[in-house]
């Protein structure tokens, strides 16, 4: 999964050849999984089509303030298209943009939109090479880089004017490489491991039946996701569930039983930075289990159930400096439960959530928790949906590390 998958990407359009170009870059982008919207300027629409552009983008074309003609025209907010990305790229950006970013020159919508935007803002620029090398188009680059925009270098090659050499704007592929390396060259959790658990486990009482749980995953498959959007290295250990998630940062270790869980978080952890515990692993499992399946011959079935191994306590028992968070899932006693799993349990942070909360618990698609630290600090939150709480879990991971 590209981390450009889900960003709001926002591309501006000047006025040179090498507009033409821009036809393939937003397929990029919305191959890569991106939402993508276009600014032109009135000029680079004599190098491509906003139909183009808009057919492929599947949204409209923005290239003037509003629409000359039209006596119902509704004014193209500048300002909400800039606050709606999460990256801006500009290309071509043509010497006469790179000025007017400079100087603030508001004569065009893409000039507006870019003096209105809060995000990243990417260049690619475009030109000759004689202009390229120019004292004054050097003088643009040093001002827009130290407002903090990002530059992607023009390549050399054949270039409109007949000319061969430095000024052709990078090709699509590459500016997307160089977005994906830059954003990925910033995340917040590159280089931590995190292990993540998720799901229930199943306990069987013979080679057909089980004990189990209601636990769907989602909790533990959202944390994962958003630990290795952020950058982290991560290993989710899933029981039984219908979830699937794809991203090149996250190895599943599909398991069945408690036993089988325990394994594999032992197998992992002494290599983590971080681990989660957010399956719900079952208490008990029955002590024997038949070989066969048992047939209904009585009226009643007596089972003997065993304890299970405590997963989060053994891991607590062996943690080095690992941030060990874990889960807790109470109907009474909330508060005073959670903490004392703290303590059992050598916990640095407990996510409690409550059965008697509306909205929480099992097969839901929101959770409303409250987190605890070691110190016994409480935060209760709002209710939210799981991915929000996931996104909180991992910001506190950061929080951690001063990310």
């Amino acid at each position: 999964m590209s981390v450009l998958s889900g960003k709001k990407i926002l591309l501006g359009i000047s006025g040179g050849i090498a507009a033409y170009k821009t036809a393939s870059l937003v397929r990029l982008f919305i191959k890569a999984g991106a939402h993508v919207k276009v600014v032109m300027t009135p000029a680079s629409k004599d190098f491509i089509t906003p139909l183009t552009l808009s057919t492929l983008s599947k949204n409209p074309v923005h290239s003037s303030f509003y629409h000359e003609g039209d006596e119902n025209a509704v004014w193209n907010n500048h300002v909400e298209l800039g606050l709606w990305a999460d990256l801006f790229i500009i290309a071509p950006a043509t010497a006469n943009t790179l000025s007017k970013m400079v100087s603030g020159n508001s004569d065009n919508l893409l000039i507006a939109t870019y003096l209105s935007a809060k995000c990243p803002v990417y260049i690619a620029p475009a030109m000759d090479l004689d202009m390229y090398i120019h004292p004054s188009t050097k003088h643009s680059f040093a001002q827009l880089l130290s407002f903090g925009n990002i530059i992607i270098p023009a390549e050399s090659g054949e270039l409109a004017s007949g000319l061969s050499g430095e000024g052709r704007m990078a090709e699509p592929e590459n500016i997307i490489t160089f977005i994906e390396h830059d954003i990925e060259g910033k995340l917040p959790l590159l280089g931590k491991k995190i292990l993540v658990t998720a799901g229930p486990t199943y306990e069987p009482i013979d080679p057909v039946r089980f004990i189990g749980n209601h636990s769907s995953g989602k909790m533990g498959y959202d944390i994962a996701l958003a630990a290795a959007i952020e950058g982290a290295d991560v290993v989710l250990i899933s029981g039984p569930t219908h979830l699937k998630v794809k991203h090149e940062r996250i190895k599943v270790v599909h398991v069945t039983s408690s036993q089988d869980m325990y394994t594999a978080c032992h197998e992992y952890f002494d290599a983590v930075d971080v681990a989660v515990a957010a399956a719900a692993v079952a208490d008990y499992r029955p002590k024997d289990v038949a070989p066969q399946k048992i047939k209904k011959s009585e009226s009643t079935l007596v089972l003997e159930l065993e304890k299970t191994k405590d997963i989060l306590a053994s891991l607590g028992e062996i943690k080095k400096d690992q941030f060990l968070i874990g889960f807790a899932l109470e109907t009474e006693n909330e508060i005073e439960n959670a903490k004392a799993k703290i303590r059992k349990k050598n916990l640095d942070l407990i996510v409690l959530n409550s059965l008697n909360d509306e909205g929480a618990g099992f097969g839901k698609a929101t959770n409303k928790v409250t987190f605890i630290d070691s110190d016994f600090n409480e935060e209760p939150m709002e209710l939210k949906t799981k991915e929000e709480v996931a996104q909180d879990i991992i910001n506190k991971i950061k929080n951690r590390y001063n990310v």
